[in-house]
């Protein structure tokens, strides 16, 4: 799913499966995107920042050539939790990039309208003359949470030649309109199931062939979904826990610095 690496969805209504939290831990070669939409998460790193990402905020944190950070989830009042981290690649050349943060608030983030009652947050990428507020970076990404009402199509237009994935986050929908279940491939489902159900619904994900558009229909039940995407590198990965690089050499320099206290770059260590 190149640039993309890994997408978690740390919603949960059980404290005891989040308030262990991701302690202190260190990142090279990539950027994760924390969205969160219920509960907060505090969060401290190695530059000396320290803060809260609250409902409806993101954290886009670009790592480049090295950070140690930790990020906890707290929950709201009533003890639920809710949020996404999407781990996203950065090319050779960007790797060894100064670390970077973007902290948007919820008000910060527009939300327009597209027609037929479909709500659009734009967290990066342009949309009918509106942009969101994470700009340049390397992939040209694109980061939207949508809203689909009941009954209504919605099509979307799409960069050739990038990778688009979509992850439902809550009702359901027909995507590009393929109705017949079996007309593409479904994994983590009985392989000989006849009864497949070509609705997408929460917590399922999809990967987009290429293509110039995404068409979504809704039935009786609207969808909420994340709609994802961004070029492709195109080089080799070497990936170990939470550093990413191009080679497996350049893995063990990066866990031997981190070992030897050289691992920061820049900043304070």
């Amino acid at each position: 799913m190149d640039p993309f690496l890994l997408l978690d969805d740390f919603r949960s209504d059980n404290p005891r499966h989040y308030l262990q939290g991701f302690p202190w831990n260190p990142h090279r070669g990539i950027e994760t995107i924390t969205y969160v939409l219920r509960g907060h998460v505090e969060h401290g790193d190695s530059m000396g920042n320290e803060g809260v990402i609250r409902s409806g905020d993101v954290q886009w944190m670009t790592a480049g050539s090295g950070i140690i950070h930790q990020e906890m989830p707290k929950g709201d009042e009533s003890g639920h939790m809710g949020g996404f981290q999407l781990w996203a690649n950065l090319p050779a050349a960007h790797k060894m990039m100064a670390p970077r943060y973007r902290d948007v608030k919820n008000r910060q983030i527009p939300e327009i309208s597209v027609g037929n009652g479909v709500k659009m947050r734009i967290i990066c990428g342009e949309v009918g003359g509106t942009r969101g507020p994470v700009q340049d970076i390397v992939t040209d990404p694109e980061y939207l949470d949508l809203t689909v009402p009941a009954k209504t199509m919605f099509i979307h237009p799409t960069k050739a030649g990038h990778t688009v994935l979509a992850y439902v986050i809550q009702g359901k929908a027909t995507f590009c309109e393929e109705k017949n279940p079996f007309t593409y491939e479904a994994e983590g489902v009985n392989y000989f199931d006849m009864q497949r159900n070509p609705d997408v619904e929460n917590q399922n994900l999809v990967v987009f062939a290429d293509g110039e558009q995404v068409a979504v229909s809704t039935g009786e039940a609207s969808v909420r979904f994340l709609l994802i995407s961004g070029k492709p590198i195109g080089e080799p990965v070497a990936w170990y826990g939470p550093i990413v690089m191009n080679t497996r050499e350049e893995l063990r320099i990066a866990f031997e610095e981190y070992n030897n206290g050289t691992f920061i770059k820049h900043g304070k260590a």
